[in-house]
């Protein structure tokens, strides 16, 4: 997945508006303007697309960490220069405190099982002998499952019966 579809789909799923975005880049000590937001999140035949750069999304997912879970003391963590599938399903993974067993209910709600085996395999370090690489698949599942737990759920209203008891006669 390209950076853009990323930035596009946490934007969606968490209902973020322009504000919002620029406050969580701020959140991770770093100013853009409404102007690059907007052109991040065009569509890729749009003349003012632009390609929203690693460094860029990283900076974005460190501050979403700092937004859902609070500033740490000190340094900033220091933006990664090259992002895989990997380090952003972690970052997403971190900043929503999720666990294992969380992600695996997600990506069950997009249709797709894997092993706690499996998960674990996605944030080993690059040179473990389980690592595996996060292939694009998995991680738009992902961020579909986000969408149905967290979009959709915000939106779907209960359904209210008012049920007469006896009392209300």
């Amino acid at each position: 997945m390209n950076n853009n579809d990323v930035l596009r789909r946490i934007r969606f799923v968490f209902d973020f508006n322009d504000s919002k975005m620029i406050a969580i880049f701020k959140q991770a000590e770093h100013d853009v303007t409404r102007a690059q937001i907007s052109d991040w999140l065009k569509k890729d035949d749009d003349p003012s697309y632009q390609e929203c750069t690693d460094i860029m999304l990283a900076i974005f997912l460190n501050g979403f960490i700092n937004e859902k879970r609070g500033k740490k003391e000190g340094p900033q963590a220091v933006p990664e220069e090259k992002l895989t599938n990997n380090i952003v399903f972690n970052k997403i993974k971190i900043a929503l405190n999720l666990k294992a067993e969380d992600v695996l209910i997600i990506l069950e709600s997009s249709e797709l099982r894997i092993s706690k085996h499996e998960l674990s395999a996605f944030f080993r370090k690059p040179g473990h002998k389980h690592y595996r690489d996060c292939k694009d698949q998995i991680l738009r599942n992902f961020l579909n499952g986000l969408q149905h737990k967290y979009r959709e759920a915000s939106e779907a209203t209960p359904a209210f019966e008012w049920k007469q008891t006896s009392s209300d006669e």
